[in-house]
Formats: C-alpha cells, structure tokens, sequence
C-alpha cells in the first residue's frame, strides 16, 4: 500500500508517523511512533492498532548524520517485516524554519536544500537535524519525492507591523524579523475548529499551543495576523525550559558581570529556565500540577500570567476575540490552566463551564460567556502527509 513517511527530526530523536493514501488520505496512521536516545541509548517505541512496544536499537554510527540514518533503516526494517504491504511513496518533514521564502510546502530538491542549510543560522538548534532526516531519506530511498513543511509559513500572513523589530533597515533587510513558530499547529487547530467554533471559527481568535514549547497566535478568518514568538522559538511565553520574553539587557549583564559566555547563556535560555528553572522541580507540568511545594505554584501561576498578559496583547493586535481555543498537550490535558487563563482573562469576556472543563470537553464556556472557548487537539502529522500528498500530486 502507498503510503506517506512523516518525519519530525530533533538532535536525538526521529519522530514518525506513516499515513496510507490508497483511496485518499487515511485519517490515522498505520503506525506511528519515536526513535528517542540516538547517539546514546536508542530506542524505537511504537504504536500501532494492535498496541505499543519499545525496542533497544543498536544506533552506534559515529557522526550525526550516520546516527539519523542508521535509526531510519531500523524503522524501514521494522516496516518491511511487521507491515510488508506498506510502500513508502513520499516523505514528508516538519521543518522549523522557513525564511522569508518559503510561505508554503515546497517539494526538495538541491537549491530547496541549499536554502534551508542557509537559514541553519536562525534555527541552530532545529534546522540541522531537519535537514539531515532529509539526507537520510535521500539516500536510503533515493527514488521518493520529499516535501518541507514550515513552522514559519502560516505566520507569512502577519501585516508587515507584526513582523518588524524597532532596529536599522538594514538588519531587518537582512532578514532579521518576527518570524513565529507552531505553524503547522495553528494551521492545523485552524481547519479543525469550525466544527467547534462554527462562524466564530471566522472571526477573532487567540489560539493557545500550550506544551513544553508554549505559544499564542492571533487569526483572523482563519490567517495569522500575530503571534507571540519571534525570530526565535524562545519569544513569548514561559515554557517547560525557555525564558519566553527576557530583558536583552539581562543578556548583556549576565555576559559583562558574571563573565558567562555564549554557550552558558544559550544553555540557561535554552534548557535551564522556564518552569524547571522557576520551580527547581521540573519542566513536566503533570509533575507541577501535582506537587505541593510553593515553588510549583510559583511557576504555575507566572506560566499563567504570562499567557493572560500575552493574550491581552493579541486581543489588541486584532480589535476584540471571539473565540480562545486551547490545544497542544497542556492546553489539552491542564484543565486548571486553562481554568487560571480565564480566570485572568475574565476582562476580555471568558468565562468557563467548570463541569465542561474538568472533562476537557470540546467547548468549555459557560453559559452567556462573550468569548467562545475550546479544546481542539491539533495532529501536525497528518497535515504534513497531507500537504505531502498535496504537492506530490498522489
């Protein structure tokens, strides 16, 4: 059976999902799963109708792109033995960065390539690994077409106002400007909501990409129009490691006074802030939402603060909201943050159903709110298979 090969690469991970397209697109995906640990102690867990397993896999390639690649030819073996009849006709990658370029999917070839190795600079801690998931599928199976999907490309509809930083010309020339992230999310929660949200789905609304990378994105009929990240994906709110918004002057203090360079400040900014560095318990909200200590619900109530404050801006930027919809794995599955956000955000006319809430049901505003509140789960993988399929014309 033809199927698409979706592939989301971190710098020690591989994430998968693979969409049969027989007869259209398939809704859910024959399996789907995550290669964890590479370069360490990699792993394959699976998950497919008959259930989940986890598999040691012995990745021991030396160099980054050899580890991708190795971890690629267990997942194919593991295809070719468990689900003989599937037959990978394309691949399909989740790409942080885009650029100024690229505003929508883009089938690869070398100049493709060669733009996004350029952008590498921008997403120094993403990109790379994008693009040797690429490599790895080009050279494994040489004969697919592959397809970029951008994290960036949604944002493209943003006013030039909303993309611009108060810097010389010349720099923004350069490309240096607000960019934001979770595009593939938005645009998927984006499609997904009209039949929760009907006409209100049109209108102004704030979309909360609550999880372990936290963002806010204002639409309006269904196009971004502002967003809380920026040229990085560090902008905006608190979130499981990341700082969200921070002072560039505590930058330049923490480098002139404490003598620290650019790698520990990129570490700090990067992985030891956040909810971990606030509460100096973890990053995992579940574990946050459980404990008792002070510090856990010191951390929570400036995670929620900050949405509601950046929710204010959004507001703002667009005229008014209609609707607020909550979506990625805390916004979800954290029914008291979301019962905080509108606790903070009564001004702009929330007000939740607590029953409704607490069951993470698919509307949650109470009776006679003015703003229409969802929980709309987001599924990035199928809509890379489907702009794959899309721009590969199978």
């Amino acid at each position: 059976m033809r199927s698409v090969l979706v592939l989301n690469a971190g710098s020690s991970s591989l994430k998968f999902a693979v969409f049969p397209v027989a007869g259209g697109l398939a809704d859910t995906p024959s399996v789907c799963g995550l290669i964890e640990g590479i370069g360490t102690a990699p792993e394959l867990a699976l998950k497919t109708a008959a259930g989940r397993s986890r598999t040691a896999l012995p990745v021991a390639a030396p160099e980054p792109d050899g580890q991708h690649r190795e971890a690629l030819v267990h997942l194919l073996g593991w295809l070719g033995e468990n689900q003989p009849g599937t037959r990978i006709a394309a691949a399909g990658h989740r790409v942080v960065h885009g650029g100024e370029r690229y505003g929508a999917p883009v089938a690869l070839d070398d100049g493709v390539l060669g733009d996004l190795e350029a952008l590498v600079p921008l997403a120094p801690l993403h990109q790379p690994h994008h693009i040797r998931a690429m490599r790895a599928v080009a050279a494994l199976m040489p004969d697919i077409g592959q397809v970029a999907c951008f994290d960036t490309a949604f944002h493209r509809t943003q006013p030039p106002v909303a993309q611009t930083f108060g810097l010389p010309r010349a720099m923004t020339a350069e490309g240096i400007r607000r960019y934001g992230f979770h595009g593939l999310s938005y645009d998927n929660v984006s499609r997904r909501m009209k039949r929760v949200l009907g006409e209100r789905a049109a209108g102004r609304v704030v979309i909360c990409h609550l999880g372990n990378g936290s963002s806010l994105c204002a639409l309006e009929e269904g196009r971004s129009q502002a967003s809380t990240m920026g040229f990085t994906a560090l902008d905006g709110l608190l979130m499981g490691t990341r700082t969200g918004t921070l002072d560039p002057g505590v930058l330049l203090y923490l480098m002139q006074q404490r003598g620290m360079d650019l790698h520990q400040v990129e570490r700090l900014i990067y992985k030891e802030s956040g909810l971990l560095g606030v509460s100096g318990i973890s990053q995992d909200m579940r574990v946050l939402l459980a404990s008792d200590a002070p510090e856990a619900a010191e951390a929570l109530e400036l995670y929620c603060y900050r949405i509601a404050r950046e929710l204010g801006s959004l507001v703002a930027a667009v005229g008014g909201l209609d609707a607020v919809v909550f979506t990625g794995g805390i916004g979800e599955n954290a029914a008291p943050v979301r019962a905080r956000v509108a606790e903070l955000s009564a001004w702009a006319g929330l007000r939740l159903d607590a029953d409704a809430n607490a069951r993470h049901a698919a509307r949650i505003d109470a009776p006679g709110s003015a703003v229409a509140v969802a929980v709309v789960p987001t599924d990035e993988e199928r809509l890379i298979a489907m702009y794959t399929a899309e721009t590969l014309g199978l």
